[in-house]
């Protein structure tokens, strides 16, 4: 008899288990969906609802790249084992894959259901848990790295006053060592122009807050305690902010530094447009 497509994805809903094996099981079951569903608890197929609730703090995170275009996923996964599985990287690959293809900037239906696909298969709480996608523009160009077999992954968005400049092997190897650098601090801000002003206040407070409490500062003149205080904000946002942080391959300079001495060499003008940072089990 024929099986409806409507019948197999109803099932597959209510069980978790993959497509096929809903398929299969309506096929044998001819149709009887009370049957097809027995039928996939016997196979041990229809674990993945009763898995759902468990804690997913490991996995892996996934990069597809085409051209200008960059697509990121995270897949997690109940067990570092897993998330080491050559199944699950291929479902992960293949996720990305699509994610790219759709544009996707979230999660969606077709997507979750790739993730129930593996899930099924592995036996494990298996979930998809951010989907990014980035877009360079003309004159720029993006880069990912991703480090600790997926742990973290880092996207880089540069631009330059030429699109020749990222056939340059400096300029290349400055985006690369810009997202190594990203992975390795996870700056909170790209410059001190993208900080609100409402954490930017709320630091200044616990500035004043703490020289109030001082009592070596009490006898201060304002105008040294003004120059004290902008001291403590200045570097608190060398800290926090990417070009002003000291550079991963030397942190005697900064990363606006680096970048300006590359330019310098090279002749080209770049800039940073954007960066963003994913570790496994974090928001």
């Amino acid at each position: 008899m024929e099986i409806k497509a409507t019948d197999v994805k109803a099932l597959r809903d209510k069980t978790g288990a993959g497509m096929m094996d809903c398929k299969k099981a309506l096929t044998e079951a001819n149709g009887d969906f009370v049957a097809a569903e027995k039928l996939l608890r016997e196979w041990g197929m229809a674990g993945v609802e009763k898995r759902a609730g468990r804690t997913t703090n490991e996995g892996r995170i996934f990069v597809a790249q085409q051209e200008n275009e960059l697509a990121l996923v995270e897949l997690a996964c109940e067990t570092d084992f897993v998330a080491r599985n050559a199944d699950f990287v291929n479902a992960g690959t293949n996720i990305a894959e699509t994610a790219l293809r759709q544009r996707a900037t979230a999660p969606n239906q077709n997507l979750e259901a790739l993730a129930k696909d593996i899930a099924s298969l592995i036996k494990e709480n298996i979930a998809l848990r951010r989907v990014a996608y980035f877009k360079a523009e003309a004159n720029e160009t993006l880069h990912a790295y991703l480090h600790g077999e997926g742990r973290i992954g880092v996207v880089v968005k540069f631009r330059a006053n030429d699109p020749a400049a990222f056939k340059n092997e400096k300029v290349a190897a400055l985006v690369h060592d810009v997202a190594l650098h990203v992975a390795a601090f996870n700056p909170m801000f790209l410059d001190e122009s993208k900080v609100p002003q409402t954490w930017l206040s709320e630091q200044k407070e616990i500035f004043q807050k703490q020289v109030d409490l001082d009592e070596k500062m009490k006898n201060k003149p304002a105008k040294v305690i003004e120059g004290i205080l902008a001291g403590k904000l200045k570097k608190l946002l060398a800290e926090v902010c990417l070009v002003n942080q000291g550079f991963v391959r030397d942190e005697k300079i900064s990363v606006a530094t680096a970048m300006g001495q590359v330019s310098k060499e090279t002749g080209y003008q770049l800039s940073i447009v954007e960066y963003y940072f994913a570790k496994v089990g974090q928001n």
